[in-house]
């Protein structure tokens, strides 16, 4: 078999189509690099199906919370609960630290789940204030967590999005929020 080399300049004159054409033929096959598409089937159904009954359980379960929780409550180990989750934020702060100080594609899962539990605890801090301490944890709140939270968020859609656009048989055609998942 006889293979030819292309040049530079051959690769500079290509157009997009061509060379996300090229690209395609290079890629390793599918079954190479993709999970078994029945292993990919299941994993889905199971999650879009556990998804769906969620929200639809969640929805008369807040109503009936709406209707049958007291104004207030004493919790019992208050404190480690929430001992265990400023543990898990300072986790995924050093994590998203971390990954981020080396470069790696997957601050992306830490900063996105940093900013989100940013956001709740500014809720849970702000509704389970005292009377005197609300203000405290409003400041806190738009000071801080939700700030600091939206960055983290947005810089890991903008990762997500950056890694989308640059990826070679990504068609500039579609949007990065639509783009399908291979498989």
């Amino acid at each position: 078999m006889t293979v030819s080399k292309l040049s530079d300049q051959e690769i500079a004159a290509m157009s997009d189509d061509e060379r996300r054409a090229l690209i395609r033929r290079l890629q390793p096959p599918p079954e190479r690099v993709l999970p078994r598409p029945e292993v990919v089937r299941v994993h889905r159904r199971v999650r879009l199906t556990l998804m769906v009954a969620g929200c639809l359980g969640l929805i008369p379960w807040i109503v009936y919370l709406g209707f049958s929780l007291p104004a207030e409550y004493h919790a019992r180990n208050w404190s480690l609960a929430w001992i265990g989750y400023d543990i898990m934020l300072v986790l995924l702060m050093a994590s998203t630290a971390y990954l981020g100080w080396k470069r790696r594609v997957m601050v992306l899962l830490p900063a996105f789940a940093t900013g989100i539990l940013l956001l709740v605890d500014a809720w849970f801090d702000i509704v389970t204030a005292d009377a005197g301490d609300v203000w405290v944890s409003v400041g806190t709140a738009v000071l801080a967590e939700i700030p600091l939270a939206g960055l983290q968020i947005s810089g890991a859609i903008m990762l997500l999005r950056f890694l989308i656009m640059a990826h070679p048989l990504h068609d500039p055609a579609v949007s990065p929020f639509r783009t399908r998942l291979p498989f």
